[in-house]
């Protein structure tokens, strides 16, 4: 049995008798939980049981799905900055997490899930509903553990939330056999967890490392940052504005570092990727000093690494050592939380402007505006645009709405063309991208931030596959705006298709239900609109309607999302057409 080494604060304690399944939600009460998502089961049972008497302190949101109540803890999690819980019981309830918890592992959000387990005497025996969870979710978790004895609990779940939200965040799953959960015993109260041996969740920052990167900074010409979700997760926004602002350097983001730096600063250039913005793409290989913050290089902003940014020294500033040099050498790497590690970079480095630099992401994107992105938000043609409903939401909205999307072209066009004033705003399924996402994840986003505008953007098909979590809008008066963007195909493999595989449309051509029915059998009031005229009011009817609002909008069938790195391709050959 592994060894739970806390440090503890010393502190009087009551003895008292009480059951696993109690102590499990005292462990949430002392951690600061309001709100559980979860669907309950036989094995989890005890639990739900006890949760009857702690609806006053704990309040407990019935999915639909189990995968629809791990995205709705992803989505609070996103949304509040705080641990997402899930509960699920044994066996399909279980594995119906699991793609949860490899969207959450990727892209670093704190969850801690319970999951309930057949009786510790039954393990191993292919009991009913039983399944080793442990191995399973081990490759999908940041922690996993199983407990058979009920006075574990506590410190296990002291470790549990620790691990989850310290550090680079992540997952974690606790899977509680039913004797334990039944089992009485004396409980002297919750210790939350500070410290784990052999667990260094900052690592130590190496000052000598900050100054080797100011240095190379100060002598740059054409310095550029790409950051990513790290700034958010690190609370470190303004000290990331004051870094780049000091030193005038142009700045670029991943999908999951959007809203990090609000859209409209001057020294936002714009998305990185394989749908990202045209000069990003193209003057990372023309920079000579590339500083990564709070991201990973993933392939999607990277393309081939054997072409990515050669010229270039590159400073990589990140939590997790393990980032660093995986996928690009740094020239200097610089381990720790950026809440600490940006204000000792910016006291170094020099205060600069580089605005000839800046205006060659200017020149690229006027030529960007000029080929793509002007007609894909002022079309002349009847049919709608995906871009420009953006554009009318970004009007009625005015940067200040959290926007969860789900995953395909509509993912990459509300990423490319909203608008964000506040951090915290865009949430979507990055590493993984999880179609199905979105619906549950904005009813959580809502949860965790109940004074904001939550809006979903969803495709036809990523909706088709959660869209019973409506029951879950419907029972709980949930206040989420659902936006359908509906081409009646598959747009992100249709285009790959068109593309690069000769129109053979394969399996992509998909049929709908009429949503606005469908979202009135729960309660929900909705319209359906394909005209440009009555686009802008649609959208405003929707923002203004008190609670749950349904808007399908019927765009381009075969519409594309540019520019595009092709995939295989240097990030400087991105196609504008």
């Amino acid at each position: 049995m592994e060894t739970l080494e806390v440090k503890k604060e010393t502190v009087a304690k009551q003895t008292q008798t009480i059951s696993g399944s109690q102590a499990v939600l005292e462990a949430f009460v002392a951690e600061g939980v309001d709100t559980i998502f979860g669907y309950p089961g036989g094995a989890i049972m005890p639990i739900y049981d006890a949760l009857y008497d702690y609806h006053d302190k704990l309040k407990h949101i019935l999915v639909r799905h189990e995968q629809g109540g791990i995205h709705a803890g992803q989505g609070y999690a996103r949304a509040s900055g705080r641990v997402g819980v899930v509960f699920g019981t044994s066996g399909p309830g279980a594995t119906n997490l699991v793609t949860g918890l490899a969207d959450a592992m990727i892209d670093s959000t704190p969850l801690v899930c319970i999951t309930g387990q057949v009786f510790a005497h039954l393990l191993g025996t292919d009991a009913f509903q039983e399944i080793d969870v442990i191995n399973i979710t081990t490759p999908v978790t940041k922690w996993n553990y199983q407990v058979t004895d009920a006075t574990e609990i506590p410190a296990v779940l002291a470790k549990a939330f620790y691990i989850a939200r310290t550090g680079r965040p992540g997952p974690v799953l606790i899977d509680i056999t039913k004797n334990a959960q039944l089992q009485q015993f004396e409980y002297e109260g919750y210790t939350a967890c500070t410290h784990i041996r052999s667990y260094r969740p900052k690592p130590i920052v190496r000052k000598e490392f900050v100054a080797e990167a100011a240095e190379l900074i100060n002598k740059a010409e054409k310095p550029f940052v790409i950051f990513g979700q790290g700034i958010i997760l690190g609370k470190a926004e303004k000290e990331f504005k004051a870094f780049i602002e000091k030193a005038g350097l142009p700045a670029a983001w991943t999908i999951m570092g959007l809203s990090a730096l609000e859209t409209d600063h001057p020294l936002n250039v714009g998305m990185l990727g394989m749908h990202g913005n045209y000069g990003p793409n193209v003057l990372t290989n023309d920079c000579d000093v590339l500083i990564a913050i709070g991201m990973r290089f993933d392939d999607r902003v990277t393309g081939r690494l054997d072409k990515y940014a050669k010229q270039a020294k590159v400073i990589h500033l990140d939590i997790d050592p393990s980032e660093i040099d995986k996928n690009v050498k740094a020239t200097v790497g610089v381990w720790g939380d950026c809440k600490e590690t940006l204000p000792l970079l910016t006291k170094l480095v020099e205060e600069k402007k580089h605005t000839a630099w800046v205006n060659k992401f200017k020149d690229y994107m006027a030529e960007e505006v000029k080929e793509v992105i002007y007609d894909e938000l002022n079309p002349t043609s009847e049919i709608l645009t995906m871009g420009e409903v953006i554009r009318n939401l970004n009007e009625l909205t005015e940067g200040n709405a959290i926007v969860v999307t789900d995953v395909g072209q509509h993912q990459m066009v509300a990423c490319r063309y909203a608008k964000f004033n506040k951090s915290k705003s865009n949430i979507t399924s990055g590493g993984l991208g999880t179609m199905g996402f979105g619906l549950p994840a904005a009813i959580g986003a809502k949860f965790g931030a109940p004074d904001r505008q939550v809006i979903t953007i969803i495709g036809d098909g990523g909706f088709q596959m959660t869209l019973q979590e409506l029951g879950t809008i419907m029972q709980n008066e949930v206040d989420v705006k659902i936006l359908i963007l509906n081409n009646q195909f598959l747009g992100m493999v249709r285009q790959w298709q068109q593309l690069f595989m000769d129109k053979r449309y394969s399996f992509v051509d998909i049929a709908s239900p009429d949503y606005v029915t469908l979202a009135k059998a729960y309660r929900i009031e909705g319209q359906s609109v394909s005209k440009r005229e009555d686009l802008h009011n649609a959208l405003s009817t929707m923002l203004n309607h008190k609670g749950s609002y349904l808007l399908e909008v019927m765009v381009g069938k075969e519409n594309n999302v540019f520019p595009m790195v092709p995939q295989g391709c240097s990030v400087s050959e991105i196609r504008l057409k």
